[in-house]
C-alpha cells in the first residue's frame, strides 16, 4: 500500500507509526509513567511529548518548509507562514492510555491554505491505520471505508465525548445528551475523538457529536469521514467547525437529524445562552416541519467521490 500513497501521506504514515511504537512500548509499563496535569482532568505524559517530537522530526526532515500546529508544542516548530500546516495530536485519549484502557490513537493531518488534504489516524493497540487523501477515498488497512446506510436516527448508534475540563459547560452538555439519547438506539463514549470520527467513517457508529474539541482532535478524522461519504460540520450544519469547539458528524441522513436536534445548542447562535428545547426529529420520509431558515455561511463539508482504486 505504501508505494501507492501520496508522498506527503506516506511521510505522515511513517511519522504516525514511529509515534505508535513509542506509545506501545510505554503501554507495557504505564504505572512508571511521569504524568503532569495541564488542568484538572487534562493530562500530559512524557509519552505524549516523545511521540510528538518523533512526529515533528519525521515531518520536518521531509518538509522543512512546512508549518506545525501540535497539541503539546503549539506552533513553536516549523515555518510560521507556510501554506502547508501539519495538525498533530500525538496521543488522543491520554486519560484512557494512563489507565490502560486500550482506546487511543495518533492523529496527523496536513492542511493546505486552510483545507485538510491528507489524514492519518493510527490506533497502535490494534495496528489499525485509517488514511485519506482529498478526492481519493478513505481506507482502513487497504479496505475502502464507507459510512453506514442507516437512515433513521431511531436505529442509529451515536458516539460522543463528555466534557471533562474545569470550565466546560456541563449543564449545556447534559441538555444535549437528554435531547439526543431518546431519539437513537444508543450512545457510546470511547474517549478518543479522532478514533470516534474514524468509527463513523467505518460505519461502526452512525453519527458523532462533541463540544470543546481542538483542531488537532478532529482535523484528520474530518477528512476521513468526508472521503467515506459522510458529512461533518458544526451544530448548525456549517462547514466552519475546526475552530468552533463543537462538531457533529455522520452519514448524510443521520447527520441531518442530529443537526436538527443540536442546532439550539450551537455556540454560533447561543454563545452559551440558555438553549431552547430542540424541535422533534422527523423520520427521513416525513416532510420536515416548517421553521425559519438559519443563515449559513457555508454548507457542511460534503462527501467527496474518489474513485474506488486505492491510490
Amino acid at each position: 500500500m505504501s508505494q501507492s500513497l501520496h508522498p506527503m501521506l506516506n511521510i505522515a504514515v511513517k511519522a504516525a507509526r514511529a509515534a505508535g511504537s513509542i506509545i506501545n512500548r510505554a503501554s507495557l509499563d504505564v504505572d512508571s509513567l511521569k504524568v503532569n496535569t495541564k488542568a484538572p482532568n487534562d493530562f500530559v505524559t512524557e509519552v505524549d511529548q516523545a511521540a510528538e517530537q518523533a512526529i515533528i522530526e519525521t515531518l520536518l526532515t521531509a518538509y522543512p518548509g512546512h508549518g506545525i500546529l501540535a497539541e503539546e508544542s503549539g506552533r513553536t516548530h516549523g515555518a510560521k507562514h507556510s501554506d502547508f500546516v501539519w495538525i498533530i495530536d500525538p496521543l488522543d485519549g491520554t486519560t484512557n492510555f494512563i489507565h490502560g484502557f486500550p482506546v487511543y490513537c495518533v492523529s496527523i493531518a496536513l492542511s493546505f491554505r486552510g483545507k485538510i488534504e491528507q489524514a492519518v489516524v493510527y490506533d497502535p493497540t490494534r495496528n489499525d491505520l485509517f488514511i485519506a487523501s482529498k478526492g481519493r477515498g478513505a481506507y482502513l488497512n487497504d479496505k475502502r471505508l464507507r459510512v453506514s446506510r442507516r437512515t433513521r436516527l431511531a436505529d442509529a448508534l451515536i458516539g460522543t465525548g463528555f466534557p471533562f475540563r474545569k470550565g466546560d459547560n456541563f449543564q449545556r452538555y447534559l441538555k444535549m445528551f437528554e435531547a439526543v439519547l431518546p431519539h437513537c438506539a444508543g450512545v457510546r463514549r470511547p474517549g478518543s475523538a479522532a478514533l470516534d470520527l474514524c468509527y463513523v467513517a467505518a460505519g461502526y457508529t452512525d453519527g458523532f457529536f462533541e463540544t470543546g474539541l481542538s483542531p488537532w482532535d478532529i482535523a484528520a478524522g474530518s477528512l476521513i469521514i468526508t472521503e467515506a461519504g459522510g458529512l461533518i460540520g458544526n451544530f448548525t450544519g456549517e462547514a466552519d467547525f475546526l475552530h468552533q469547539r463543537e462538531v457533529v458528524a455522520g452519514n448524510p441522513k443521520v447527520y441531518a437529524q442530529l443537526v436538527q436536534l443540536l442546532t439550539p445548542f450551537s455556540r454560533v447562535i447561543t454563545e452559551d445562552e440558555a438553549a431552547p428545547a430542540p424541535a422533534p426529529v422527523p423520520e427521513p420520509d416525513a416532510k420536515p416541519a416548517e421553521r425559519k431558515p438559519i443563515r449559513l455561511r457555508k454548507k457542511a463539508v460534503e462527501p467527496t467521490q474518489g474513485d474506488d482504486a486505492p491510490f
